[in-house]
């Protein structure tokens, strides 16, 4: 027997035949480190980027761990690395419909956490027309992912992402969370959605984008949070002025938003804890104040009222 089979031989007498046959031991998905909590990513209504403070629509919840992404847009990779969540425990994102300041960023952020590290599938829900959109993005980027996994031996990002595409009623169940969808009112698009959270014994609300929704109150009554919406109508014009390329948006913002004193009504109907509105429409006004927000919506829900802002943390 030469001496590499006999240290061959003596290292398995070593290690025991039980070793030889014990299963190896499962890799630990990334965690999200810190407590339960709430983070508003971005919250400026309207596809508009001008600058990093103030970016589109994107939030992401933190439970047991791991990080649920809700809305993609422009933004939201930088974003979630500021709020201390690592890319590679991305496990779920939710679109609560397809406009592009809630969807654009979607193929990057995945893209970004694969290059980050992720190898762990990555459930994606979102309304129909998804899995077109994610389908689109694969293609647009095939010579760089081809390249990647050849040359670099990744796994297929595309083979990681599961689409899933919802309608009304529950989206996800698993363990204490679950999650389920209420169609909302948001025109042109037919397949807009609020969503609803259960994390254990903690409820999430966000409204989506929607034109007053009394029914919305229902779904989400007795809620810890309710993220809605909010437009303050008198400062549209203005707004519509700064987009010269857009001749009907104001009458188009005007019909399918809702305003921060019909967000206090429906949390005040809903009877919820606290009122954080989000989705700032015009999310580019100095003259509408973090005051101006609250009171609108205080003059008809009173409760507490957290006017939103990026990197803005509430614990579950």
């Amino acid at each position: 027997m030469n001496d590499l089979t006999r240290r061959g031989v003596l290292m398995l007498a070593g290690a025991g035949v039980a070793g030889l046959f014990a299963p190896q031991r499962a890799r630990a998905r990334p965690r999200a480190p810190g407590q339960d909590r709430l983070v508003l990513l971005g919250v400026r209504g309207g596809p508009l980027v001008d600058g990093y403070a103030q970016t589109p629509s994107a939030s992401v919840i933190v439970f047991g761990g791991a990080p649920l992404v809700v809305d993609a847009g422009y933004g939201v990779t930088l974003k979630l690395i500021e709020a201390g969540i690592p890319l590679r425990a991305l496990r779920r994102v939710f679109i609560t419909h397809h406009h592009s300041d809630h969807n654009l960023e979607l193929g990057p952020l995945l893209y970004n956490a694969w290059a980050d590290g992720v190898a762990d599938p990555v459930d994606v829900y979102g309304p129909r027309g998804l899995a077109e959109l994610l389908a689109a993005y694969w293609r647009s980027n095939r010579i760089d992912l081809a390249a990647r996994i050849a040359d670099e031996g990744r796994p297929d990002l595309r083979k990681l992402v599961r689409a899933h595409e919802f309608t009304q009623g529950e989206v996800m169940r698993e363990g204490d969370l679950a999650v389920s969808a209420l169609r909302n009112h948001h025109p042109p698009l037919a397949e807009s959605y609020a969503l609803k959270f259960r994390l254990g014994g903690k409820t999430v609300v966000f409204s989506g984008d929607t034109s007053y929704l009394p029914a919305l109150a229902e779904f989400a009554r007795g809620a810890d949070y309710l993220v809605h919406e909010a437009m303050f109508p008198a400062a549209v014009g203005r707004l519509a002025a700064r987009r010269p390329n857009a001749s009907r948006l104001e009458q188009s913002i005007l019909s399918h938003h809702t305003s921060a004193g019909d967000a206090g009504r429906i949390a005040a109907a809903a009877g919820v804890k606290t009122l954080v509105l989000n989705h700032f429409v015009p999310g580019d006004d100095a003259a509408v104040t973090p005051a101006q927000w609250a009171a609108a919506a205080g003059a008809h829900f009173a409760g507490r009222i957290v006017v939103g802002r990026p990197m803005l943390s509430l614990p579950l």
